[in-house]
């Protein structure tokens, strides 16, 4: 999964977000819960306006001391962008992805397109087969 640390700290009476991993990704709350729920969302949208398809999806770095905590964007910018790492590291088009899976480049595009892509399990099935990747479904509650 995706996800990035983030420092969460007080900051007079609210509390601070900010993502060390991507420039200009920040967010606060009033209380400690507000900040988490809305550093996620800042995640998501900073993420999101990842529409160019040769766009890097930047390392995520651990980092030790306080106020650390790990923060995943939601689901339907994730799996578009875990989708789009998987074909970069086999150093694939998003052309010959298709030709792998046999459906249109259009249908590519859109499946690592941030919310714009849903899946379904069979589709992430066919993409974990052609790769070779190991497809890993966890349902937490």
């Amino acid at each position: 999964m995706i996800r990035y640390q983030a420092r969460i700290f007080k900051d007079g009476k609210r509390y601070s977000v900010v993502f060390p991993d991507l420039p200009g990704c920040f967010s606060d709350g009033k209380t400690k819960v507000d900040a988490e729920k809305n550093a996620r969302q800042s995640l998501s949208l900073y993420l999101e306006d990842a529409r160019d398809p040769s766009w890097v999806v930047p390392e995520a770095r651990s980092r030790s001391g306080a106020g650390y905590q790990w923060i995943s964007p939601h689901e339907d910018v994730a799996i578009p962008l875990m989708i789009r790492q998987a074909r970069m590291k086999h150093g694939l088009s998003q052309k010959e992805l298709a030709s792998l899976l046999s459906v249109s480049f259009q249908q590519v595009q859109k499946l690592e397109t941030p919310g714009k892509s849903n899946p379904t399990v069979r589709t992430l099935a066919a993409i974990s087969r052609a790769l070779n990747e190991a497809l890993e479904i966890r349902l937490v509650a």
